[in-house]
């Protein structure tokens, strides 16, 4: 049997290793691809340190897919090889349980995740369901269209479902992995687009992004500066702190939401009074399904928006996973594999 190269993780909070692994096989409504590159996520992190539940090891982690069809399986339609697809956090759904007969594949009550459930992108080749695919436009890169897969659908999705229309005032909450790209996907979608991030040393990258506006929560108050634009019709909070986001909701205007994207142990405090008067509300956004990718995708290249990122060989994926944890990436690691 053919062979391949992959890094894998053996046991939870152990290294990550390079291996050779035999080449998958795709079974009956698979497909077979070969990976171009792979964008590495800090939810990598839920493989390596073994905190999803049923997680079975060894597993090769990456949901951050860009690649090209090698092989197709029984009862594949609709595809072909040679295409140039991705997979992102949607790696899967069974169509049967309650949520995806509602149309709500992304919270399948048995959702697959690649990386997770199944070896994921940290290889030469990985097999996926044929519903987990997203069609590459032409106009975009592989290791472009990676971190789009899962960094930029979240923000993408949560800014087009979030009800604004098209000079309303939004606001970002933090420029870095996330941020950097919801900043460009408001700005392309006809936001007034604020950037909230803490220094002024990030002003000048707020604007090249599109920002409109700068808050330095330094230096500045955000409801304060917020207010002066008359307050924001939504917040998109990419950041991990709920004490950022608490100092942040006071900026709401009326009907404004509270939209989190970013995941935090902390609680957030909400002005209540304010909140009732204002109809304001919390919602948070869980990135989406596969048909979600590919217009994210499809967006970015007739906008051109891209992501800011660092690559790797495979073979460095130890260094470059330890690089995207640390905060240090600016602002978004893929591996290069082919």
């Amino acid at each position: 049997m053919a062979r391949m190269k992959a890094v894998q993780v053996a046991e939870a909070g152990g290294p990550l290793k390079l291996v050779e692994l035999d080449v998958p096989e795709p079974g009956e409504g698979q497909v077979r691809i070969k990976v171009q590159a792979c964008g590495i996520c800090h939810s990598d992190s839920l493989t390596k340190e073994g905190q999803w539940p049923g997680l079975q090891f060894p597993r090769v982690p990456g949901h951050e897919i860009a690649g090209v069809i090698d092989t197709i399986g029984a009862g594949v339609e609709g595809w072909k090889v040679g295409q140039r697809v991705g997979v992102g956090w949607h790696g899967g759904h069974c169509g049967r349980c309650a949520r995806c007969r509602q149309g709500d594949f992304v919270l399948c009550e048995k959702a697959q995740v690649p990386g997770i459930s199944y070896d994921g992108g940290y290889a030469e080749f990985v097999v996926a369901p044929v519903e987990a695919l997203a069609s590459i436009p032409d106009d975009l890169s592989d290791a472009d269209a990676a971190p789009l897969l899962c960094a930029g659908i979240t923000t993408f999705n949560a800014l087009r479902n979030s009800g604004a229309r098209a000079g309303d005032v939004v606001a970002i909450l933090g420029i870095g992995g996330l941020g950097h790209l919801g900043v460009q996907f408001a700005r392309k979608m006809g936001f007034n687009t604020v950037a909230i991030a803490r220094g002024q040393d990030k002003a000048a990258l707020a604007k090249q992004l599109g920002a409109h506006h700068y808050i330095d929560s330094k230096t500045q108050s955000i409801p304060e500066e917020l207010a002066k634009l008359g307050g924001a019709r939504v917040i998109l909070a990419t950041v991990t702190s709920g004490k950022a986001m608490s100092a942040a909701v006071g900026g709401l205007g009326l009907n404004g939401k509270l939209i989190m994207v970013g995941i935090s142990e902390e609680p957030v405090e909400v002005p209540i009074a304010q909140f009732i008067m204002g109809r304001n509300s919390i919602q948070g956004w869980p990135s989406g399904t596969s048909a979600d990718s590919q217009d994210t995708l499809a967006f970015s290249a007739l906008s051109g928006v891209k992501p800011m990122i660092e690559e790797f060989p495979l073979d460095r994926a130890p260094e470059a996973y330890d690089r995207m944890m640390s905060g240090a990436a600016r602002f978004r690691v893929v591996l290069k594999v082919a």
